[in-house]
């Protein structure tokens, strides 16, 4: 009967109305009152949250949903095609104003305003998650189902008011995002890797894999790409370590960036590739476009899924392999997470130094190990050794990207590969960055150290004239934040 109840609570005609249809206990004497709170279980008001119930931002959605089926049904689509935006917002408001009026809804100025704007976005963009997109503080969207909706601000996640009007509604807003790129999703092949227009990192499971409703996850990505010179003012790395990275990358040193999920490895890697010379010609290679480089010459390439047939699959070793043949000056991974890894190493260690990639590791040992693991995917026929020299060889810098407790993200460690000893690949910290305590809100208190070693590069770095600051190796506390009005590009060039 609990079950039962809760839905009483949310049907319409009321309870009365439904006692007299059932033949429940009709709300005549006192006793009858109490039997038919027994039965239908009523609660305290502050415990009302707990109840399903038809709420006023439901009637809202599906106000909208219903005059957006019924606006495609009525207007030439074709006539709205050619319009510029605000001309089409402007007619989209026009006729929505005609709908409340025919409707005889109780709709002022404002909240018309706010229905033509949630119909052109259900129209031209993907619905209710447009305004959540537009706003810049906003890093993750998380969809669990048509009723939930996450989003992650300021590195805390947070239940946002966002939701679809049923589970139809959410897979036609995912339909839309997918086919814009060339993918599908359905129950044959439910999971799917996409991105939206701006490059936001877009993944999807539908059912049979999502038990409950589909799931989406959003990676939002500023539209202005961060650079090193903002990195430094939000504290996510020391100025110094920021112009001695500028001057590996310029000096085409290897960097491979390391970290977790949303720690910031993609936006390091778009902030580094700012200081290449626009004079080379770079290759970027990703399972979805995502990368943000800033030089004119790109040419970007991003794998391709199965088609319906189970034919047709382009995985990222194939297209590691023809990016060699487009005279490339630097080959860029979005991520490295297969076989390609063998291919990878070739091409860094076959003339094109300088190249970069992410993959996922803890730190930068196990970048190293996870390397080597990756390479045995392949079923080369290689000995273990074979594949630590390769690595040893190739890579420079591994940096690593940390998001910590509190939802900062650090780089806590730059560390230079130096070569082999035996079997063991060989690597020295330059930097890193050492947790020394907890604030009162439970933020994370810790502090950038320069460990004293010099970098083997640095005598690369000096051969092409990049200046750095005196003293940038010595052992001691790095100051955080800005030190200089001068951007780093001004500074080291």
């Amino acid at each position: 009967m609990g079950r039962f109840s809760k839905l009483l609570d949310t049907l319409d005609p009321p309870i009365d109305a439904l006692a007299t249809q059932e033949k429940l206990p009709q709300a005549g004497t006192p006793q009858d009152l109490i039997e038919l709170a027994d039965k239908t279980e009523l609660r305290a008001p502050s415990e009302a949250v707990e109840i399903p119930k038809t709420s006023d931002e439901d009637d809202w959605l599906n106000t909208k949903i219903k005059m957006h089926s019924r606006l495609i049904d009525e207007i030439d689509l074709a006539a709205l095609d050619g319009m510029e935006t605000p001309a089409l917002q402007a007619r989209v408001h026009d006729i929505v104003k005609e709908m409340v009026h025919e409707e005889r809804l109780k709709l002022n100025a404002a909240e018309i305003k706010d229905l033509s704007s949630g119909i052109y976005d259900e129209m031209t963009g993907l619905g209710p998650l447009e305004p959540i997109l537009q706003d810049e503080s906003i890093s993750d969207i998380l969809i669990n189902t048509h009723e939930q909706v996450y989003i992650e601000r300021r590195g805390e996640l947070e239940l946002s008011n966002v939701r679809f009007a049923n589970e139809a509604h959410l897979l036609r807003i995912i339909n839309r995002i997918v086919s814009t790129v060339g993918r599908r999703v359905d129950e044959s092949q439910p999971l799917c890797d996409a991105r939206l227009l701006d490059g936001s990192r877009v993944n999807v499971a539908i059912a049979p894999i999502a038990v409950d409703g589909p799931l989406v996850s959003i990676r939002k990505f500023s539209k202005t790409p961060f650079t090193l010179d903002k990195l430094v003012e939000f504290g996510a790395i020391p100025d110094v370590v920021a112009q001695f990275l500028w001057a590996a990358c310029k000096a085409r040193v290897t960097i491979l960036i390391s970290g977790g999920t949303g720690s910031g490895k993609t936006t390091l890697l778009n902030a580094l590739s700012q200081s290449i010379s626009h004079k080379e010609r770079l290759i970027t290679i990703e399972d979805a476009a995502e990368l943000q480089l800033q030089q004119p010459h790109v040419a970007r390439m991003e794998t391709r899924p199965p088609n319906i047939e189970g034919k047709g699959e382009i995985r990222q070793r194939g297209l590691v392999k023809n990016a060699l043949r487009m005279r490339p000056d630097r080959v860029i991974l979005g991520e490295v997470r297969g076989e390609e890894a063998f291919d990878m190493l070739q091409a860094m260690n076959t003339g094109h130094e300088g190249s970069m990639a992410t993959l996922h590791a803890n730190t930068p040992r196990d970048a190293i190990t996870r390397l080597e693991q990756m390479v045995a995917m392949g079923d080369m026929k290689i000995t273990p050794e074979a594949v630590a020299g390769q690595i040893a060889s190739a890579i420079g810098i591994i940096v690593q990207a940390v998001r910590l407790s509190d939802g900062q993200r650090k780089i806590t460690s730059v560390s230079e590969v130096t070569g082999m000893e035996g079997p063991i690949i060989q690597m020295q910290e330059i930097f890193n960055y050492t947790r020394t305590g907890t604030g009162p809100k439970h933020e994370v208190i810790g502090e950038f150290r320069s460990t004293g070693i010099r970098p083997r590069c640095l005598d690369e770095i000096t051969t092409r004239n990049i200046p750095l600051p005196e003293g940038l190796f010595e052992p001691k506390v790095l100051p955080v934040g800005k030190i200089t009005d001068k951007t780093i590009k001004e500074r080291v060039g």
